[in-house]
């Protein structure tokens, strides 16, 4: 069954736009970013013919439940499919973006990734990648192999055949790429498994139940929500983010409170979103706002590019977040604590919020290079709190492009994934 909420009124977002939501020192100003210093990165991926077409994008860690120097990175390449990383971040595999099982399958092009852990394959209790699909407009699922990064394979696709797409009514439709964006995997007790899933060029956000069966892993109950993409101004205007004709601020980087059902969401262009679920269940908070929240743009065909009507004309943002919000991701703590993690594109730094209460933001940090390159342009990340190899605090993955670095040919375009201790994350923020 699927079911179409109607858009949020943007009338509701008054109250959250007039609260400031940011970080300052002592005397009012903006609290400068932390640094925070890795010496670990995957090897570059390039985004030519030569490089199949590979740039990577988005992370997700997969823990060994016995021995977690066994664990896993999976992160999407897109059109170049998916790769598989050690702890020690050396390439153990390598997973082409083949056509989807359908009878109209094309070649996918692989966006974001997730875990989901247990599903009943073949009687069998298994992990699984669950990742978006552009290019089909689906979700494709990778049973992980239990013996992690000792395996010759860790990763074999069991997407059962003729999948519904996602957003789209029929493949002409697909064509047109307002398809499967960001996703996140969540898995509330009871046994039942979901996955939320954004639209490229969109403001809709989509759930979508998990089935298993004899054909392998699939979804349904298909239900979507659509976000605001325009919000009131205290002048008295309305402010709508500027996007080519066509294109609405969409949002991509997602991640769920497995505790509470609470939706994470960065829309790029906008903020970060707190979203009860099921989807519809309550009203979207919206907790942090982009630095040029408010400044109007106009789009200008020729450059391609948005450039402010009025240069002088006041933000009313918050000063954690530069556009593009990318990436999202949970950190948990004992109890109800931990931190929400958040991509700042637009200035290569991360800011980190409470996980409970209001979601007070606690700081900014950006992640420079040992030996390696500083990370820029992220876009995904994850996250995870239990130990990882020697990662004991927890590991934070992080997407890195321009890739830079030493070994990086400087003539290719090049992205990669960075390793860090989160420990010293919460040491750089003093964080609990």
């Amino acid at each position: 069954m699927r079911r179409r909420f109607a858009a949020l009124p943007a009338a509701l977002l008054l109250l959250p736009l007039l609260a400031p939501a940011s970080v300052a020192a002592g005397d009012g100003r903006p609290r400068p970013a932390a640094t925070v210093t890795t010496s670990v990165e995957t090897p570059p991926l390039y985004d030519d013919e030569d490089g199949g077409n590979a740039s990577g994008d988005d992370p997700a860690i997969w823990v060994h439940p016995d021995d977690s120097d066994r664990s896993l990175v999976v992160a999407t390449a897109k059109e170049g499919g998916l790769r598989v990383y050690s702890v020690a971040a050396t390439e153990l595999q390598s997973v082409a973006a083949t056509a989807a099982p359908r009878a109209d399958g094309v070649p996918g092009r692989y966006n974001n990734v997730d875990i989901a852990y247990g599903l009943d394959v073949d009687g069998t209790a298994t992990d699984v990648a669950v990742v978006s699909d552009r290019y089909n407009d689906q979700i494709r699922f990778f049973a992980i192999d239990p013996a992690g990064a000792d395996a010759d394979a860790p990763l074999t696709e069991v997407t059962a055949p003729e999948l519904d797409f996602l957003f789209s009514p029929d493949r002409e439709t697909v064509a047109g790429d307002h398809t499967a964006y960001g996703l996140a995997v969540y898995q509330p007790r009871g046994g039942e498994t979901y996955a939320v899933v954004t639209q490229e060029g969109s403001t809709t956000i989509a759930t979508a139940r998990l089935t298993t069966g004899p054909d392998g892993v699939g979804y349904s109950a298909v239900e979507h929500l659509a976000m605001p993409g325009e919000f009131p101004l205290p002048d008295g205007t309305t402010w709508v983010p500027c996007e080519e004709p066509g294109v609405e601020p969409q949002l991509e980087g997602v991640a769920v409170d497995r505790r509470t059902g609470t939706l994470y969401a960065a829309q790029e262009d906008v903020g970060l979103w707190r979203v009860p679920l099921p989807l519809g269940s309550g009203e979207p908070r919206l907790i942090d706002r982009v630095k040029d929240f408010g400044v109007h743009d106009a789009y200008d065909p020729e450059s391609e590019e948005c450039a402010p009507v009025d240069p002088e004309a006041p933000s009313y943002g918050g000063r954690n977040l530069t556009a593009d919000a990318e990436g999202v991701d949970i950190w948990y703590g004992p109890g109800r604590t931990g931190y929400v993690i958040v991509s700042s594109q637009g200035d290569d730094t991360y800011g980190v919020y409470d996980l409970g209460g209001r979601n007070r933001s606690l700081g900014t940090f950006r992640v420079a290079g040992d030996g390696v390159d500083d990370v820029n342009g992220s876009d995904g990340l994850a996250v995870s709190n239990a130990p990882v190899g020697e990662y004991r605090s927890g590991l934070l993955v992080t997407h890195d492009e321009p890739e830079t670095g030493p070994d990086a040919d400087q003539d290719r375009d090049a992205t990669g994934f960075s390793y860090l201790h989160w420990g010293d994350v919460t040491e750089a923020l003093n964080l609990r």
